[in-house]
């Protein structure tokens, strides 16, 4: 079973969202990381792009196979987590910690309508 934090948000595309002041942290979700298996490269998007909700962002590359992020939230990418560039496994080992990137002027309207944990939990479900 995933763990789902449930101080997050959700997208049906199984990324997280981490309110933190004026920033949203991204990452991938603990399904995906499993549905993804043995991640061997995260890239990261480039630092102030605007990207929309819905927009691909960025790709993670497994042993198995590459899964394009699609930015849950409209805003500007402030930070990435560079830790990633030579240890992308990080994500398997604990992806609510190793977050992909950070978007700042984000779309609180966006932002509410993410999945709430007990939602995305009823989501993964149906799949």
């Amino acid at each position: 079973m995933s763990k789902i934090p449930q101080e997050l948000r959700y997208s049906k595309d199984h990324e997280w969202v981490r309110i933190e002041g004026e920033k949203a942290y991204v990452g991938i979700t603990d399904h995906a990381q499993e549905a993804l298996g043995e991640i061997v490269f995260v890239e990261l998007p480039p630092l102030h792009e605007h990207y929309d909700q819905g927009e691909e962002i960025s790709n993670v590359e497994s042993v198995k196979a590459a899964s394009a992020i699609i930015n849950p939230l409209g805003g500007e990418v402030i930070s990435v987590n560079d830790s990633l560039d030579g240890s992308p496994e990080l994500v398997n080992e604990d992806c609510y910690t190793h977050y992909l990137y950070v978007l700042g002027s984000y779309s609180k309207a966006d932002y509410d309508g993410l999945l709430t944990s007990k939602e995305y939990g009823s989501f993964l479900e149906s799949l």
